[in-house]
């Protein structure tokens, strides 16, 4: 590789890291913070919280990297036509491919990075994930660890010990459960335990209220009690994966017995087609900066900067992406035009980079604004005029 496509491949590469960082680590830290819960309502420790968010992270890369990557590219070549550098390369008359070459053999590199992140390493990092919360969940014990504090185990349950004692022996037992409607359910008890199996907390000594719509409480003193816990042990204590937590060997042949495949198939149809293709969208956004910014232009020639172009364009193309997949799901039969949008576009802005030609503003649009611009120049030179005959 010549020099110049180094010092090309460098600043591209730099302005990508420089504009992927901070976007990452706010959508990383907004998508960490949403399960905060991990810590309030299982008691886990502020080491479990950080190994789930570093789970987390290495999630959301490949779907920031290629708006990461048309900001690297536009800033850098805004930057070099600027600097008038790209004048200066046409001027000496070195061929378009030496500003291209380095930028496509660099995304093609990503989008290689991409697929293995979105169909393999992603996965079971998400399944990680999944199952570390379920491990939190699963034991009733460490969501009431802390003593003399209520603890909510779900929707409806809640629990309250004094002491926790060694043994599994629980003193000071309060259970509250309002799940079913037609009753709310109070336990006292002066102790109890969770037995080996997990399935049932055993009470002793204690008594139950039972509260009906009407108002009317009845209250039941009992030696022993046993109250069932096997629906949230069993629950709580295995991940349910989806269509998002499957590797792409999984995708081609899914498990017909499984029950999310049998309810959710199109999902699974939907994601792996969006699989196939997302892939490719770093190199498809590359090729669109480099066709809207590649070329010297004249600092006076009206166009709106190619960083937002770019960024308009790569969003508009994210959303028909993620549109056409929400189609897919419903009906196999939108399925190609998941495909024709990265080829359809990469291939129009290819065509003009092998013809040499820019993206230009129409015509009309062109000189509408070459004239909004020249009237502001005016203006603003006509109130730089004022303030010096003031200042005068």
């Amino acid at each position: 590789m010549k020099l110049l496509e180094h010092y090309i491949l460098r600043r591209v590469f730099q302005m990508m890291l420089t504009a992927l960082l901070p976007v990452l680590a706010i959508i990383w830290t907004t998508q960490v913070l949403g399960r905060i819960n991990l810590v309030t309502d299982s008691g886990q420790s502020v080491g479990s919280f950080m190994k789930l968010a570093t789970l987390i992270l290495p999630t959301i890369i490949p779907a920031v990297l290629p708006f990461a990557l048309v900001i690297g590219i536009t800033q850098t070549l805004s930057a070099m036509n600027n600097d008038s550098e790209l004048a200066v390369i046409d001027a000496a008359g070195a061929p378009r491919s030496i500003i291209n070459r380095p930028i496509v053999v660099f995304t093609i590199l990503l989008s290689i990075f991409s697929f293995f992140m979105a169909n393999f390493v992603e996965p079971k990092l998400r399944v990680a994930a999944r199952e570390m919360v379920a491990a939190a969940y699963a034991d009733l014990l460490s969501t009431v660890i802390e003593e003399k504090t209520f603890r909510r185990i779900e929707d409806g349950l809640y629990v309250q010990i004094s002491e926790r004692l060694s043994g599994r022996v629980l003193k000071g037992l309060l259970v509250a459960d309002s799940r079913d409607p037609a009753y709310d359910l109070i336990y006292y008890a002066r102790e109890g335990a969770v037995d080996e199996t997990g399935t049932a907390l055993v009470m002793r000594d204690g008594e139950v209220h039972r509260k009906a719509p009407d108002g009317n409480v009845s209250v039941v003193r009992f030696d022993s009690y046993s109250f069932d816990l096997s629906d949230l042990t069993q629950t709580r204590g295995q991940a349910q994966l989806h269509a998002l937590d499957r590797d792409l060997p999984y995708l081609f042949s899914p498990d017909m017995t499984d029950p999310d495949v049998k309810r959710n198939y199109g999902e699974y149809r939907s994601e792996l087609h969006k699989r196939l293709t997302t892939w490719t969208f770093p190199f498809v956004f590359a090729l669109i900066a480099l066709a809207l910014s590649g070329n010297a232009r004249s600092h006076r020639e009206a166009r709106i900067p190619p960083m937002a172009t770019a960024l308009t364009i790569a969003l508009v193309i994210f959303w028909l992406g993620n549109y056409t997949v929400k189609l897919t799901e419903k009906n196999e039969a939108y399925a190609p035009l998941i495909y024709l949008l990265p080829l359809v576009s990469g291939g129009i802005a290819a065509l003009k980079l092998w013809q040499g030609k820019a993206w230009r503003l129409p015509r009309p649009l062109s000189d509408s604004t070459a004239r909004a611009m020249r009237a502001i120049n005016v203006r603003l030179a006509g109130s730089e005029t004022s303030g010096e005959e003031e200042a005068r």
